[in-house]
């Protein structure tokens, strides 16, 4: 599609995520950053939160009247892969320019943002072989460091400041006004500031949001806070009583909610957020679909049921979902068949519960665990920018059932979501867990599931995860399970032949999930899990180690 059509494409997927997501208003002071498409503009939103200061994502391609709507008080434009120079390559509307300068609005770009504020006030982009620029360098301050309204390089040493460098093309003619207040060797505008009279606007061609800058945090909290004067009220107790207040006149007094309740870490924050909020007018639904963990719903039933006194019913559909999935082999069709049933059973629940409420009382509101990361995925530049993501409606629940999403997570960062779990006074080990998918262990274990191949690896997991957990290791390893493979092998056991299962165990580390590489484990600890395994695990007596990283694999294995 041409850049028109884009820009609406990405207009419409932010007012639909909005409509959709049954958001609830606020008008907190926010630093808006701007996606030009970069793979690290959710690292400028992470750094920006670890300030305890409010920031939200949008399009570049965004509308000045969504900005206007939102309490914008800074504005940070992200990288990006294209030139500015270049014929279709994405820009600000004129209209957010006008606006940010009538409002004195401060803003800074970080590497194609930073050329977008010079091609913009009449400056030089160029691009050349010359003028790449990756890894490490070393700025140094120049000139007054800073604007009239703000110094972005406060309190920064000036020396062996080193910064991460990733640019082709870079500012080779400064725009009339603007300054250079840091630069290297090869770049002499690194930094750049200007001009007087007008909003504050920086320009940083490094990025300061990565680990590698080693004052990037100090940089975006000069912008953030000591320029823009953001609030740094970003915090978890204050962010859950706001949304206690606010779901209440949401929902008002005869409203009740419906949610599903895996026993995760999202939909359990979610869960005690509602039950916080609208007590016994929440209503929470978990669904057995005969491939949770070990005693999975036994230990969600007594910390939500009896510790948290959530309203939860437990429904037992074990023996439907491996009904339909006897014979199944294809793990797409697996996710298809237990995603399709698990709608046909909560549907069913939800009618149960709307029959069951008092008369004159409604049931409107669909609880959703979405967080912040997936809003991303649909408004960002790059993203599929007309299309919301399946699984913010839980494929397709809303559709179905005519229900408005009520979505408490849906401004938060995973670790946000602990940090938040913590605040409410959730166990730790319930708040830390490792992630389980959706599907259960019916994705892991490959071929046909059926119960008895279910109950083999619910055993063999939970042998893994006690000895992790005895060697204190748990924390460090970002997910960790076992999948069982669809071979036999020979094995001695005694005086006999074995011919029986072959198992894996995937221990990996990563910090965003995108990514991964596998967890380097003693070899004890190693040694310790096999041995309990083959020996305690009837149908096992091979255990491999997967030493794959993503990509190419990926985390699980189907």
């Amino acid at each position: 599609m041409d850049l028109s059509q884009q820009q609406q494409a990405a207009i419409d997927a932010a007012r639909k995520v909005r409509e959709q997501s049954g958001q609830l208003t606020s008008d907190r002071p926010e630093i808006a950053i701007l996606d030009f498409g970069s793979q690290l503009s959710h690292l400028i939103a992470r750094r920006v939160r670890e300030l305890h200061v409010f920031c939200e994502l949008y399009s570049c391609l965004v509308d000045v009247e969504t900005l206007k709507a939102a309490n914008v008080i800074g504005i940070i434009l992200s990288g990006g892969p294209s030139s500015v120079y270049e014929e279709g390559s994405p820009h600000l509307s004129k209209d957010i320019w006008s606006w940010a300068e009538s409002n004195n609005i401060p803003i800074l770009g970080i590497c194609y943002g930073m050329q977008e504020i010079t091609d913009h006030y009449g400056g030089k982009v160029e691009g050349s072989n010359d003028n790449r620029e990756f890894g490490k360098a070393v700025i140094s301050k120049v000139g007054s460091h800073g604007h009239s309204l703000g110094d972005l390089f406060y309190a920064i040493p000036n020396d062996d400041n080193i910064v991460w460098m990733s640019h082709g093309d870079k500012v080779t003619q400064l725009p009339p006004g603007f300054e250079p207040i840091a630069g290297t060797s090869n770049c002499p505008n690194a930094a750049i500031a200007g001009p007087l009279g007008k909003n504050p606007l920086f320009g940083l061609q490094f990025h300061p949001e990565v680990t590698h800058t080693k004052h990037g945090k100090d940089l975006l909290r000069n912008f953030s806070v000591h320029i823009c004067h953001a609030p740094q009220d970003w915090n978890m107790n204050d962010i859950a009583n706001d949304f206690i207040e606010e779901v209440r006149k949401k929902v008002g007094p005869t409203g009740h909610v419906i949610g599903a309740v895996s026993g995760g870490v999202d939909s359990s924050v979610a869960a005690v957020l509602l039950n916080k909020a609208i007590g016994s007018r929440f209503h929470a639904i978990m669904v057995d679909n005969g491939c949770l963990r070990l005693d999975e719903s036994t230990k969600v039933l007594d910390r939500l049921r009896n510790t948290e006194k959530i309203d939860l019913r437990l429904v037992d559909a074990s023996e439907r979902f491996l009904g339909k999935l006897k014979g199944v082999e294809d793990p797409e069709s697996k996710r298809k068949i237990i995603g399709g049933l698990f709608i046909d059973i909560f549907q069913e629940e939800a009618d149960r519960i709307k029959s069951e409420v008092p008369e004159g009382h409604t049931v409107e509101y669909l609880l959703q665990g979405t967080l912040y990361p997936d809003v991303i995925e649909s408004l960002s530049y790059k993203g599929p920018s007309a299309t919301i993501k399946s699984h913010h409606n839980v494929g397709g629940l809303p559709e179905k059932m005519s229900l408005k999403l009520i979505e408490p997570l849906r401004e938060l960062f995973k670790d946000e979501v602990r940090e938040l779990g913590m605040a409410l006074g959730l166990e730790r080990e319930s708040v830390w867990r490792h992630p389980f998918p959706g599907p259960g262990l019916a994705i892991r274990i490959l071929g046909e599931v059926n119960k008895d191949r279910c109950d083999r690896l619910r055993l063999a997991d939970d042998i893994m995860i006690q000895e992790i957990r005895k060697a204190g290791i748990y924390d460090d390893i970002a997910q960790a399970f076992v999948v069982l493979l669809p071979v036999n092998s020979v094995g001695v056991m005694g005086d006999g032949r074995t011919y029986e299962n072959v198992v894996a165990v995937r221990c990996v580390t990563t910090s965003d999930f995108m990514t991964a590489d596998w967890y380097h484990m003693d070899y004890q600890t190693l040694a310790n899990i096999s041995s309990r395994i083959i020996n305690e695990v009837k149908g096992i007596n091979r255990v491999c180690y997967d030493i794959s990283s993503k990509p190419p694999a990926t985390i699980e294995w189907e």
